[in-house]
């Protein structure tokens, strides 16, 4: 296996008409097209997606882990979304975890069980079957290609075998071994070869047989308790019995001729909206694309609006976030007045007082359907934490709460934890016609990639698969410096990362191999060619669809 990534090829962006599947992995992205052929909608194949890259990526994604959708109904017009995060277990509270030894300043290690919150992804896989699917195919037949994958073998990708062997040592050094349904002999499987998974394939056949009572009861429920207490969590059968997904109201932002669909709080998706309201105060377009300028204004306005995200997104049952007051054109305005040209900002405080790794794959089908949809473990193998038999790790999103008993995202029982993971639509603003299904994955780096991926195709006029090749910036807050570090991919010049340290970023360039998988991977599948500077299209031409898969990947993306 390669130690370096070259980016030593260009990909043309695939154009297909009946139907399209974007995703970081290639037999992932056939199996989704094949559901489509069969008859079943964006929405069937997204869950049959989702399950392959269970499978064939479980260092990013899996049944363990949580999942969120946005679904684009082409007989309504109407974007409905689903939230599929788990919640805190009911014992959790911030008392015990304190009688525990931990505290603000001394939080529970990264994978501790304590960081479990319960899977949510299999309620979420159920529920966008319910909810959007075609009724044409049934759970079992989606979840069947999955299972025959595990049973059969595939041969890992090569930047999936990278991270696979990145975190399986990551695991060893905090004392935790993965076990043997996701090694191959003790070892992380390479590049190429062939990786079976029968313990995910009866997992997948209870679910399949059983629907979610066969995740949420019996079997695969007790060993999901059983692994997180005997490892220091508070889990009960209760907590998995009760896990529910929420039906959610997208929000929304208009940004010049596109509206910006999001999921709402507890994810970080408003953080992408608040960047937006931000950006359009500024002549985006006029500014150069990856120029010194241009990537001081968005970075900037990504501090902020990141800032009011982590001040406020938390659970929205228990606490309700100023959406509206956040997504006003005034606030934007007033935020957008405290950016300064020449300087940037060290610290940012919210705008209203106050009282890394992931799947993302994108499916649009022949009636006009769009499944925009993001599954994920959280830090690759999330806890390392294998249930006796089941074939997948639990994730460790409850890493996401505060310690701090007057946030709002505080640690407590039955809570869901700030969030990272984001699908995304675009539609026109006038028509209502879906314009795009999209994503980002990657942590933090989500929201920053949604604006830089829709700038770079509305205002820079960047077809999908330019969209994602283009580098990208990166802001991260670094809480032991109390600094914002800014990271910059290999590929913005020279002189534009010297220029930004001149006004005060501290920057990290350049960022290049594998090092790379900092700055997210994306999926776009376009309706037509509303980000062509030429926009006057025919009806005929915005049937077609354009998509691109990102080469931070493995993946591609496949029509027909």
């Amino acid at each position: 296996m390669q130690d370096r990534l070259v980016f030593s090829s260009r990909r043309s962006p695939v154009i297909c008409l009946r139907g399209c599947v974007a995703s970081s992995q290639p037999l992932a992205s056939n199996i989704g097209l094949d559901v489509l052929k069969k008859g079943g909608n964006a929405a069937d194949a997204a869950v049959a997606v989702a399950a392959a890259l269970n499978v064939t990526e479980p260092v990013s994604t899996g049944l363990g882990g949580d999942a969120f959708c946005l679904f684009y109904d082409a007989t309504t017009g109407q974007v409905r979304g689903l939230n599929g995060s788990g919640r805190s277990p009911k014992a959790q509270t911030l008392e015990l975890i304190e009688k525990c030894g931990f505290s603000q300043n001394n939080p529970p290690p990264l994978f501790h069980a304590l960081n479990v919150t319960v899977p949510g992804a299999a309620a979420c896989w159920c529920d966008t079957v319910t909810l959007f699917g075609s009724k044409k195919l049934s759970l079992a037949e989606l979840l069947q290609p999955a299972i025959d994958l595990a049973q059969g073998g595939f041969p890992v990708a090569e930047i999936t075998a990278h991270h696979w062997a990145r975190g399986t040592e990551t695991m060893r050094a905090a004392g935790r071994e993965l076990g043997g349904d996701l090694l191959i002999n003790r070892q992380p499987p390479k590049h190429g070869e062939l990786m079976t998974n029968p313990s995910l394939a009866h997992t997948l056949q209870e679910l399949a047989q059983r629907g979610r009572a066969g995740f949420y009861k019996g079997r695969i429920a007790e060993a999901v308790v059983s692994a997180v207490r005997e490892n220091g969590g508070v889990m009960s059968l209760e907590d998995m019995r009760n896990h529910v997904t929420t039906e959610i109201t997208p929000i929304c932002t208009d940004y010049k001729v596109v509206r910006l669909w999001e999921v709402p709080p507890n994810s970080q998706g408003i953080a992408a909206l608040i960047a937006l309201n931000i950006l359009q105060n500024f002549p985006i377009r006029d500014l150069g694309h990856n120029t010194a300028d241009y990537l001081h204004v968005l970075v900037e306005a990504l501090k902020l609006s990141m800032t009011d995200t982590m001040t406020f997104s938390t659970d929205p049952d228990l606490v309700s976030a100023p959406v509206e007051r956040l997504l006003s054109q005034d606030y934007a305005q007033r935020r957008a007045q405290s950016i300064h040209m020449d300087e940037a900002r060290s610290v940012c405080e919210p705008g209203i007082p106050t009282g890394s790794d992931t799947v993302y794959f994108s499916v649009i089908d022949r009636e006009g359907n769009a499944c925009s949809f993001v599954n994920s473990n959280y830090m690759g193998f999330g806890t390392g934490l294998v249930p006796q038999n089941c074939g997948f790790s639990l994730q460790n999103r409850g890493a996401n709460f505060s310690l701090d008993p007057g946030h709002v995202n505080c640690v407590g029982p039955e809570k869901r934890p700030y969030h990272t993971i984001i699908p995304a639509l675009l539609t026109d603003v006038s028509s209502g016609r879906l314009l795009c299904s999209y994503g980002v994955m990657g942590g933090f780096m989500q929201p920053q990639g949604h604006v830089q991926v829709l700038l770079n195709m509305l205002d820079f006029g960047m077809n999908p698969q330019l969209a994602l090749d283009a580098p990208r910036a990166f802001v991260q807050f670094n809480a032991a410096a109390q600094q914002w570090h800014l990271h910059l991919e290999e590929g913005v010049e020279q002189g534009v990362a010297e220029a930004l340290r001149g006004r005060g970023h501290v920057v990290n360039w350049p960022i290049g191999g594998h090092e790379r998988a900092m700055f997210g991977r994306g999926q776009v599948i376009s309706v037509g060619t509303w980000w062509s500077p030429n926009k006057e299209k025919t009806t005929e031409e915005q049937r077609v669809l354009w998509a691109g898969s990102d080469p931070r990947a493995d993946g591609c993306a496949s029509g027909y």
